[in-house]
């Protein structure tokens, strides 16, 4: 459960791209590339809020905005807003059918120097490879998690990109370890059971016909406990459930992943909910 931390928010009230913007009624033709490969057109998921976006919740998907090392700020196009907000919403479509967890429809963005990160016991971060944290982030990550909050990390591939991870985790705990997480561990059992081993891939394996990206060859799942044993910080290294639940309609990429990523990502959010 959590331990002092603030109630959840009760805000007060493949490759040819064409999408409709229902808010203009005009249409735009874009094309999105990630390393120089087409990706598939964007979702309506994306073009207009969906039902039941404004209606207060149980459970937000919280995605964490850090500072990284292409300028100033976390605005824009960062790598932390990578696959957003289709992945959000693919993924809270899910948990609502497969759970009766109550979630609110949209994705929230939660800034890592912001006091609104204790607003949520559940945090999204991707491509942790690319973050660098000031002494605020460090401070304010640290505490959210010793009060009982939960981060899942996703969608980092190699060992540079793992080495500068850990370069941003070693300030937030110096002295805590990072260990593999075994099959018999309560997230994997909490509601699915779910046997990690089969490397989840990206979209790009689609393309290049290998599941790995950069020298990331093995996928690894791994974590940090806090003093009582509760799982802090859950670690889907060389895997992206971020693209298998982005993709969850695009009939290409395969349905074994994006069942996998669901059950997962799933199991995730009602271990945060629960201890």
């Amino acid at each position: 459960m959590l331990n002092n931390m603030k109630m959840l928010r009760r805000p007060p009230g493949p490759l040819w791209i064409a999408f409709l913007l229902l808010g203009g009624a005009s249409l735009l033709v874009a094309q999105r590339f990630y390393s120089d490969i087409p990706l598939p057109p964007p979702s309506p998921l994306e073009a207009m809020d969906p039902p039941g976006s404004d209606q207060p919740a149980e459970f937000y998907f919280a995605r964490l905005a850090y500072p990284d090392g292409y300028g100033g700020g976390i605005e824009g196009d960062r790598p932390w807003h990578i696959d957003s907000p289709a992945a959000e919403r693919h993924f809270l479509q899910g948990l609502a059918r497969l759970s009766n967890i109550n979630a609110r429809s949209k994705e929230v963005y939660v800034r890592s120097d912001s006091e609104d990160i204790f607003d949520y016991p559940w945090i999204y971060v991707v491509e942790p490879g690319y973050w660098e944290l000031a002494d605020k982030d460090v401070e304010n990550i640290r505490e959210y998690l010793l009060r009982g909050g939960f981060m899942m990390f996703d969608d980092f591939h190699g060992t540079l990109e793992w080495t500068l991870f850990l370069r941003g985790m070693a300030k937030i705990f110096p002295e805590r370890p990072i260990v593999e997480l075994s099959k018999q561990d309560e997230v994997f059992q909490v509601l699915y059971d779910v046997e990690p081993g089969e490397q989840i891939p990206g979209l790009l394996h689609l393309y290049t016909g290998q599941k790995h990206e950069k020298d990331g060859y093995v996928p690894h799942w791994r974590g940090i406990y806090d003093d009582d044993g509760r799982l802090m910080v859950v670690i889907n290294w060389n895997m992206d459930l971020g693209d298998a639940w982005e993709h969850a309609d695009f009939p290409p990429y395969p349905e074994r992943y994006t069942a996998m990523a669901y059950r997962m990502g799933i199991n995730y959010v009602v271990y945060a909910m629960t201890h």
